[in-house]
Order: structure tokens, then C-alpha cells, then sequence
């Protein structure tokens, strides 16, 4: 698989480890599920990045399947963090909405869906530690207007409409400047259930009835 998987290597890093300073982000030990939503929604139109989508719009779910198990697997070290990029109370307020989000406005916190250590869970949720600034405030950025999409429902893009722009740049900044613990493996599983229904996230029939 190595060397069928080179294109993918020459934006997001040797063996998928892109760093910290660049746009492109690490896909080396992501979840698999994750893996394969995000090159589904390249695919299909979900995602509009024309490199992507014209690398992937004449593979099969299995071959995307095999592509995202490779770079899964891969168990590889992740560089220091850079300084933190924003003053003290703006970290501050990253912090504060990644670890608590804000219950007032039904702003579920960061750690409710992607784990307490922020490195994922399994099959399907990604890590957000290791990415670099600039990538996590586009992504945001995208859900809030449209440009970035997954499968329904989609509870990023209700989570980012939430959200200012200075509150983006906060949590942006908080998450890049963080180390990642135990070369970012995803956890098992949540403590609870999520707090809002996620498409392409599998969840027990009794953890979906009732969510909104």
C-alpha cells in the first residue's frame, strides 16, 4: 500500500505525518471510520477540495476502506507543540469552551465527543490535537458557512454555527498548542453518550433515542 498511497503523502507528510507549521493535516493513526468519512465526503461532494476529489472520485468504498486502514495504523511520534499563538485570556477562553463548552447555549464541550485526552475515539471520531492552527480555524470556519459538510446529521456544522469568530480563534489556538499524550492513540469509547447525534458516528439504538 506504501507506494499506491504516495499522492496522499505529498501534501499531508511523509507516512501522513504532516507538522504543526503547515495547513495539512496529520492523518497517520487517525481512526479508520474517520479516515474513510472524510475521503466518502471528498468523494461525494460533502468536502470541496478539488485535489482531493479529483485523487478520489474513481474509487470504490472498499479501496477507501484499504486506504484508511493503512494510514491508521500507523503508530508513528508526534513533534512538539509550538508556542501558544494568541494572548492569555484568549487560550484561556479556548480552554474553557473545549473542556466545558457553554451550557447556557447548548454548546456541548469539545471533550464530550472527541475524549477527555482530545485524541479521538474509535471507530469514527478524530483526535484534535497535533493539527495545526491554521487548519483547525478553516475547518470551523467551513462548517460555519456551508463549505464543509457530513453526513446528516451533521453535528460539527451545529456546533460551528454556535460559535464567534473570536471563540474559533480561541479554541484554534488553545488545541494547537497543546502536546499529544501517548502518540495520540483514539480512546475505546466515551464515558456517556454523545451529546448530539453525528452521522457516520455508529451509536447503540439506546443512545440515539431522544437526542436532538
Amino acid at each position: 500500500m506504501a507506494p499506491r498511497v504516495r499522492a496522499c503523502t505529498l501534501c499531508h507528510g511523509k507516512e501522513g505525518r504532516a507538522t504543526p507549521e503547515g495547513y495539512f493535516p496529520r492523518i497517520a493513526g487517525k481512526p479508520a471510520g474517520y479516515l474513510a468519512n472524510q475521503l466518502f465526503n471528498f468523494r461525494d461532494g460533502r468536502r470541496n477540495y478539488a485535489p482531493m476529489s479529483h485523487l478520489l472520485e474513481t474509487l470504490s468504498d472498499a479501496y477507501l476502506h484499504e486506504i484508511a486502514a493503512y494510514f491508521a495504523a500507523l503508530d508513528l511520534p508526534y513533534p512538539p507543540p509550538p508556542a501558544p499563538q494568541a494572548a492569555p485570556a484568549q487560550i484561556a477562553l479556548g480552554q474553557r469552551l473545549v473542556q466545558h463548552g457553554d451550557a447556557a447555549r447548548r454548546l456541548p464541550a469539545c471533550v464530550q465527543c472527541h475524549g477527555s485526552a482530545m485524541t479521538g475515539v474509535a471507530p469514527a471520531i478524530p483526535g484534535l490535537l497535533g493539527l495545526p492552527r491554521d487548519y483547525l480555524n478553516s475547518q470551523l470556519g467551513a462548517w460555519q458557512t456551508g463549505q464543509r459538510h457530513a453526513q446528516a446529521p451533521d453535528c460539527m456544522a451545529e456546533v460551528a454555527r454556535k460559535l464567534s469568530a473570536d471563540e474559533v480563534s480561541a479554541i484554534s489556538a488553545w488545541l494547537a498548542a497543546q502536546p499529544v499524550p501517548a502518540h495520540g492513540k483514539p480512546a475505546a469509547q466515551l464515558p456517556a453518550p454523545l451529546p448530539l447525534r453525528c452521522g457516520g458516528v455508529a451509536l447503540p439504538a439506546a443512545d440515539q433515542r431522544g437526542r436532538t
